[in-house]
């Protein structure tokens, strides 16, 4: 596998912030960037004889011009891009293969009413065993951050990394990634879990003793993770609450949040749970979707 940062790209606002994302995340790992459009076309184009043609060179430049901006406001950044034939979920999920993880666009349709995630970029997920991190577009403006804003310079200071763990399935793949990234961004990483108490209990107090419990076995969970990664600082979140919810909530003050899909064996048959479907769609913060098995 080729070391590198891979997003795909198709020259609408939202994929274009994926590609700034990608940019800052490719120079925190220090690998290339690659960009790519993923098209269903025949192999051997004729550009001035053929509509099919006419779209591989406007698709062309589209990339060109990206990487164009891309390198102004990331001059120590190496860029390639790529045109890929095929229907995009199977041809960036084996793009992804060849990549640390693959950044893709999502609508955004405000801050309460979340992601617009298309049929493409479900299918590329089910299809994609790297972790993809999904990218909102920013809210009200149709362009990438100017050379002069801080989300385009130097990086940092950065907000928190977010991750929802399940106590009784803990993920090593989901944690490590997330354990990762608070690493090189050099930030506080806030460990969620939600939970809720059993239908039996009644009484508060039992409830409180619950929540006890959820805390230390949290606490308990954490020990190898501080001990591989102790410049990380931890903020540890036994909260009480659908889990779904709470990422959500903590996604408002977040760099990132990080979250599992299980892989199955069956093609494009890849489990997207009920709380990564959600904090998916309704995230305000860019998510990464680590698959495991």
């Amino acid at each position: 596998m080729t070391s590198n940062v891979t997003v795909g790209l198709d020259g609408s606002p939202e994929s274009l912030a994926a590609a700034e994302w990608a940019a800052r995340e490719a120079l925190l790992r220090g690998v290339p960037l690659r960009l790519v459009h993923a098209q269903e076309r025949p192999q051997d184009l004729d550009p001035a004889s053929s509509p099919e043609g006419v779209q591989h060179s406007q698709a062309e430049g589209m990339l060109n011009e990206a990487a164009d901006g891309l390198r102004q406001r990331h001059p120590h950044l190496e860029i390639t891009t790529q045109q890929l034939s095929g229907l995009p979920p199977d041809t960036l999920s084996i793009a992804a293969k060849e990549a640390d993880l693959l950044v893709l666009g999502s609508r955004g349709l405000g801050r309460f009413a979340g992601f617009l995630l298309g049929s493409v970029g479900l299918a590329t997920l089910r299809a994609t065993e790297r972790p993809v991190v999904v990218v909102r577009a920013p809210s009200g403006r149709e362009d990438v951050p100017p050379s002069d804003s801080p989300a385009a310079g130097a990086p940092g200071p950065y907000l928190d990394v977010v991750v929802g763990v399940d106590l009784q399935q803990a993920c090593d793949a989901v944690i490590s990634f997330a354990f990762d990234a608070a690493a090189r961004r050099a930030c506080t990483l806030r460990v969620v879990h939600g939970w809720t108490p059993p239908l039996v209990y009644t009484r508060l107090a039992a409830a409180v003793e619950s929540g006890e419990q959820y805390a230390q076995a949290l606490s308990d969970m954490l020990i190898p993770w501080r001990q591989k990664f102790p410049s990380v600082h931890i903020v540890e979140d036994a909260v009480f609450g659908a889990a779904a919810q709470q990422l959500v909530w903590a996604s408002a003050d977040a760099e990132l949040v990080v979250v599992g899909r299980r892989i199955q064996q069956a093609p494009h048959s890849g489990h997207i749970g009920p709380v990564t479907h959600a904090v998916l769609h309704h995230s305000t913060a860019p998510v990464a979707v680590v698959a495991h098995d």
